[in-house]
């Protein structure tokens, strides 16, 4: 009995031993409780509440799964939305670099000045002949064209 009150007394933490008040001593007692012979009583009213608080939870919890889903997904959206209209505005601007580059290359100034540093020199009257305007005088040159025809070949 000593033992059981000593290791009881160990088990309780310093500040509660030590009390404002030490005149009288704490006393407890060890009281072995046999609950083996209890059986538990089916409580239907007691089960169809915790049916209905389980179900009542359910939804809450599936309504608040629910917003945050959609939350975070609207969140995700967006930063989708701002990823692509930073990447369309890199693109605009690729875009309008590559016209711009496009331009000075296709300059005629420029392209002279390249073609008379290879030794290229400008065409003599007569020299170059227009195909898109073509006369019909016979003795002009004439481009070729291709026309499908269907012959048909006798039986």
């Amino acid at each position: 009995m000593a033992a059981t009150a000593a290791a009881i007394h160990s088990a309780i933490p310093e500040v509660r031993r030590k009390t404002f008040f030490t005149g009288t001593p704490e006393i407890y007692f060890a009281k072995a409780i046999d609950n083996s012979r209890l059986v538990k009583v089916e409580d239907p009213r007691r089960n169809r509440e915790m049916k209905q608080f389980g179900t009542a939870l359910s939804c809450l919890f599936l309504l608040v799964f629910t917003y945050a889903w959609q939350h975070f997904r609207a969140i995700e959206y967006g930063y989708q939305i701002e990823s692509a209209k930073r990447e369309l505005n890199n693109l605009t601007e690729m875009n309008r670099a590559l016209r711009l580059e496009d331009a000075s290359l296709r300059d005629p100034e420029r392209i002279d000045v390249i073609a008379r540093s290879m030794g290229l020199v400008p065409p003599q009257p007569g020299q170059v002949i227009r195909m898109d305007n073509a006369s019909a005088d016979a003795n002009t040159p004439v481009m070729a064209s291709a026309r499908s025809e269907i012959v048909l070949v006798g039986q």
